[in-house]
């Protein structure tokens, strides 16, 4: 079981977090010190109170996520890898402002990818998809809003 996910800048600023299992704020800072410390050289895994962190470095991004002891840590780096994949193919090479100004987007993303701490699919056509139908749905709820609103403004003229 997955029991985060952190999106970590280098300068240590999280950009994205989701948490299945419950953590003090005193916990959640302490996490990304764990993995900005660590030197390019290591590993790519970090025991943490009896858990595992795997973390990935992409481009100015920390992708990490913890997991029981027990767990396979390369299947990890496989599901991170599938993420960043899925946001490369969504934003069209994701980088770090694509985070920061589109979050309910990358939100969306990883919620179709992983529910409750488990993988939830593992088709990035199908995931595609999901996001493409999600973005015409808010598109044309813009559209319905903003008739609507040129109505008002045309009855109260």
């Amino acid at each position: 079981m997955i029991h985060f996910v952190l999106l970590i800048s280098r300068q240590g600023k999280v950009r994205l977090t989701k948490w299945y299992s419950p953590y003090t704020q005193k916990e959640r800072t302490k996490l990304s010190g764990l993995v900005l410390t660590r030197g390019p050289k290591l590993c790519n895994f970090v025991e943490w109170r009896g858990l595992k962190v795997v973390y990935k470095r992409y481009a100015s991004l920390y992708f990490c996520m913890c997991i029981d002891q027990d767990d396979n840590e390369l299947e990890i780096l496989e599901i991170i890898h599938h993420f960043v994949e899925i946001l490369d193919r969504h934003f069209g090479s994701v980088c770090e402002l694509d985070l920061i100004f589109n979050f309910h987007k990358a939100y969306y993303i990883l919620d179709e990818l992983l529910i409750a701490g488990e993988l939830q699919e593992s088709s990035k056509k199908t995931v595609a998809r999901l996001i493409a139908a999600q973005d015409s749905l808010v598109e044309a709820v813009k559209e319905e809003q903003s008739s609507i609103s040129t109505i008002i403004v045309q009855a109260t003229m």
